[in-house]
């Protein structure tokens, strides 16, 4: 075993055991909320007045940018391609493949979720939205990226400024009476877990490709 096997060995399996954890609360917490038939939870409901009571312009517009960023075509090919295409640049072709795979799985374990629990969404939704409130593909969509990102480069400021997005993301997609709360949540744990089981399997590969980038630098 390399040098860089031993290195990662760990990681990988920190990665597979919290995204397998992740992925499975996720389903857990889907299955007790199709349990409940029509009713959502009391922090639900309670939330969702809540922010009903918040309106203002500036916060309507900004969660209306937050839903064209975070969902549509923009979402689905503007950024995993925009994304691909910087980590090629900087020499990272391995991140790049990973980060592609993440979003991708992200996107399907999201849509099996969303069909296999056929959640009703708030009855005051402000924009138009598909099938199932449960899990936020938004929020899956942001936790994934803040995960990845972290993955890629490993530092404080990118793990904060992910969990900042993450955040904003699921007050964007509550305030506009989308998604109950637990949506949010659900989609959180769906998109840092699926993110987390990917990394797994890039893990050495990207370890390696860091490896040789560190050794060329002068």
């Amino acid at each position: 075993m390399t040098t860089t096997e031993r290195r990662v060995a760990v990681p990988v399996v920190a990665y597979l055991i919290a995204g397998s954890g992740l992925v499975v609360l996720s389903c857990l917490l889907g299955w007790w909320i199709f349990s409940r038939g029509e009713e959502p939870f009391a922090v639900d409901t309670a939330w969702n007045a809540l922010v009903a009571e918040w309106w203002t312009p500036f916060l309507t517009g900004f969660s209306h940018l937050m839903d064209f960023v975070g969902g549509g075509w923009f979402s689905v090919l503007v950024v995993p391609i925009g994304g691909a295409i910087a980590l090629i640049v900087l020499r990272r072709p391995w991140a790049a493949a990973y980060f592609l795979a993440a979003e991708a799985v992200s996107a399907a374990g999201v849509q099996v979720l969303k069909h296999t629990f056929g959640r009703v969404r708030p009855e005051d939704i402000l924009v138009l939205s598909d099938y199932g409130s449960y899990p936020s593909g938004h929020v899956a969509n942001a936790a994934t990226i803040a995960v990845a990102a972290v993955v890629i480069f490993p530092r404080l400021w990118v793990g904060i400024v992910g969990a900042v997005w993450v955040l904003l993301m699921a007050f964007s997609r509550t305030y506009l009476h989308a998604h109950w709360l637990s949506d949010t949540l659900g989609g959180a744990m769906i998109g840092a877990g699926t993110a987390l089981l990917v990394a797994g399997v890039f893990a050495l590969p990207m370890a390696r490709e860091g490896a040789d980038a560190a050794a060329k630098r002068p």
